[in-house]
């Protein structure tokens, strides 16, 4: 679903910028991720599930015991099938910095990280400096260009496709009761998508945009 609140000249101009990007061929020294957070509500079960059997329907309980709440942070490198799913207490500046680095580092090699993210206030390079220091964390987010993209805009974003696929492979219906249990079942669908090394097929480019909305290239602002 779709949802474009003003199709004005910043609005046209990061979603070119973001399009443009996923346009790229695939480089392994300039990898393009998409990030964006996932918040999960942590369920137990009061009375435990009955199994499936034959000739008998799995059944569980409609009543549960509500546990909190968690973050997952969801990245993908869509071109080369590369999922990291990060559950975190909850999706604060210091856990930003924490996923980032994480992620980061699974480039060592890389030139620059292209990062595609939404303009959540906690999406900056304050979140890492406050919480690395301004040395170490100046020097992180160096290592990425940040293409974010524009407001009402989160469609453009592939990590959406990935909390997609992060909720029905991995979530799907059932109850998890602690942030440990979905670290440990994160982990698992991660090792399964990255070992299939499962991608994303992204179809939508500047010259359907320019279609579908009707502006023409030349009237984007030069820089």
């Amino acid at each position: 679903m779709w949802c474009v609140a003003e199709l004005n000249q910043e609005y046209i101009e990061k979603m070119e910028d973001v399009l443009a990007t996923y346009e790229k061929p695939y480089n392994p020294a300039e990898p393009v991720v998409c990030l964006d957070e996932k918040p999960v509500s942590l369920h137990a079960d009061l009375r435990p599930p009955t199994p499936a059997a034959p000739g008998r329907i799995a059944k569980r309980d409609n009543e549960y015991k509500r546990c909190g709440t968690a973050n997952v942070f969801c990245a993908v490198e869509p071109k080369a099938g590369r999922h990291f799913t990060l559950p975190t207490p909850d999706r604060s500046a210091p856990e930003f910095a924490q996923a980032l680095d994480t992620i980061v580092s699974r480039y060592p090699l890389a030139q620059t990280l292209h990062l595609v993210m939404d303009n959540l206030n906690i999406h900056g390079r304050k979140s890492l400096t406050d919480y690395f220091g301004e040395e170490r964390g100046e020097a992180l987010w160096k290592r990425l260009t940040v293409h974010y993209t524009p407001k009402h805009g989160s469609w453009l974003n592939q990590a959406e496709i990935e909390i997609s696929l992060f909720s029905r492979q991995c979530l799907g219906k059932r109850r998890i009761p602690t942030l440990d249990i979905l670290r440990r079942e994160s982990r698992a669908w991660n090792r399964k998508v990255n070992r299939l090394r499962v991608k994303i097929n992204w179809q939508f480019t500047r010259r359907k945009a320019r279609a579908k909305f009707g502006y023409e290239r030349n009237l984007l602002r030069r820089s």
